[in-house]
Formats: C-alpha cells, structure tokens, sequence
C-alpha cells in the first residue's frame, strides 16, 4: 500500500465516532436507526459518517425495502485498518463497551416482535415462519366450505389449502398432465377430485356447486364470456363465485409466452362480463399489486348468485 494509502486509511479512522462504527458493524448488519440508538450519534452524523466508509472500501451496504443495513467489510479491509481496528476494539475503553451493552439491550428489546423499522411495510420483509403461505394456511382454517368447483385448478397447489374446510371439491383443468399432479396432491382427501374438462363446457348440473373458483384462469379463456355463463349456471342460488384475473395491461410480451389470450380485464369489463352472466357483482377491484416490475395488478372479484330467478338451464 502507497504513502497516501496509508494517510488516507488513517485519517478515515482518525474519528472516535467512525471507529465506534466499524466495532459494530464487524460482526453484524445493522440499520442507520440502529446504530443511532446504539450510539446516541444524531442520524446525519451516522449517514455521513457511513458515507465515508463506505467510499473508503470500509462498509458495505445492502438495500432491503426503503432500508439499508451496513457491514464491516473485513475480508478487503487494508491491513492497517485493521490493525488499528483490531487494538481498538480489543481494548477496554468505556465508550465501546457502552455500545456493545446497549447493542445487547437492543437485541433484547427486538426479540419477540418485529423491528420496529419494518412498521409500514411488514409485507415486504421476512422473519421465520412469516410467510405468504403460512398466512394463508391460516386464513384457510376459518372457512366453512360447502360444495366447491375449482375452474382452472392447475396442480391443485391452491384447491389442497382449500380441501380440509370443503364438503366436496372438484378441480377441473384443460391439461391431463395437471389434472394428474392435481389428483396426486389431493390424494389424501376422499371427498376432493380432479378431471379434464373445459370451463366453457361444465359437465355438471345446474345448482351443483356453492362456490365456484376461478383464480388466474379467465384470462386464458378463449370465450370468457361462456365461461362466466356456465360457472353461474353450476352455482346454486346464493353461491358465490370468486375470480382472481390479472389488471388490463400493456405487457403482452411477458404474458403471451404462459398462454395468455387477454390481456387482463379492467374491473368495469369484469363487472359487466358477470352482470351479463346473470350474477350480482359485491366487489370487483384491484386487490394488489406486485412489487416486481412490471407491477402487475391482480384484480379480485365476487359475485353472487340471485337466490330468485337464477338461470338454471
């Protein structure tokens, strides 16, 4: 390392503050907010002070969310940093050890509950077990299901969180290879099947079925309109039938590879599409959306069917 090397790595050390950064970040991650509480250092300070080392080679930083957590970058660290880091830290200086206590005591505080930098934005972080499906196992469990038609069922991955809260359930999708994985998954439920058929040509009675599900499949329908048809001619009256359809978009050239023949529905066009299919629409609205680009939309409706005058034909 050159002369100017050297000045350079010291005089970047030569701040109390910056060294009592990096002793704690040489272990462990940790947020601007948390090393603000460890420190007592304002939040300018810290930022500007993380600046530095970062453009030094000292700290790395990683984006998560709208929150960046910063570590000691020890595998690059030039070998008088640390040198210097290394007397530092193992000496027995009052300050340092008041921040590894009080970094004790933040660790303590957050055991149990989330951090509360996450506030505002749970849905985008993990912690064990706080998961997608978790939440939607959970959810599952207080149904109370009658007689279900799943339309476009695919494997079934859907239909099995659904099955254990069913009287009966029925998948149905236009690929024997799905259909197979499907029966597969639902093996352990007597009351649950799955077989080949088309959703714009039901092979079941009218007034089969209590709910009808047709979750990402509309906008593969060649007629989407026949489809709704025959899905509120199997409701019973009363039943309800729930669609999951991806927004009106421009990204066709994402969407055409998987099949897709539509581009979406707009919830005016979802609605109007049920209303002609003889059901009355309680919600048809954009439910969320993804955070990846292109940000899809996914529309949620949910129809009933009347429980006077309902079409069965």
């Amino acid at each position: 390392m050159s002369l100017a090397h050297y000045v350079g790595t010291l005089n970047l050390l030569g701040d109390e503050s910056r060294i009592r950064l990096c002793a704690l970040l040489r272990e462990r991650e940790l947020s601007v907010t948390d090393l603000v509480r460890v420190t007592g250092i304002s939040q300018s300070r810290v930022s500007t002070h993380l600046a530095r080392l970062r453009e030094g080679g000292f700290v790395r930083d990683r984006r998560e969310g709208q929150h960046s957590f910063y570590l000691l970058a020890v595998n690059t660290l030039p070998g008088t940093a640390k040198a210097v880091l290394d007397e530092a830290t193992s000496s027995a200086d009052p300050t340092l050890e008041g921040d590894q206590r009080r970094l004790l005591e933040l660790d303590a505080e957050q055991r149990g509950k989330l951090p509360e930098a996450f506030a505002g934005e749970m849905h985008r972080h993990y912690s064990p077990g706080r998961t997608w499906e978790s939440l939607a196992i959970g959810i599952a469990a207080l149904l109370r299901l009658g007689d279900v038609l799943d339309v476009g069922s695919g494997d079934g991955a859907a239909a099995s969180y659904l099955a254990p809260y069913c009287r009966s359930l029925v998948c149905i999708d236009t690929s024997p290879r799905m259909v197979d994985a499907a029966r597969e998954r639902l093996a352990g439920y007597p009351h649950a099947r799955a077989q080949v058929a088309d959703a714009e040509e039901l092979p079941f009675r009218a007034s089969s079925f209590d709910a009808v599900l047709v979750f990402h499949t509309l906008t593969y329908a060649e007629h989407p309109q026949r489809a709704l048809e025959e899905c509120a001619r199997t409701l019973r009256p009363g039943g309800r039938l729930v669609i999951l359809s991806l927004d009106k978009h421009d990204q066709v050239d994402v969407t055409a590879p998987y099949g897709e023949r539509h581009a979406g529905f707009s919830s005016r066009s979802l609605r109007n599409l049920l209303t002609r299919a003889g059901l009355d629409v309680t919600f048809a609205d954009v439910g969320c959306r993804e955070a990846k680009k292109p940000h899809f939309r996914v529309l949620l409706a949910v129809a009933e069917k009347p429980r006077s005058g309902s079409r069965n034909t």
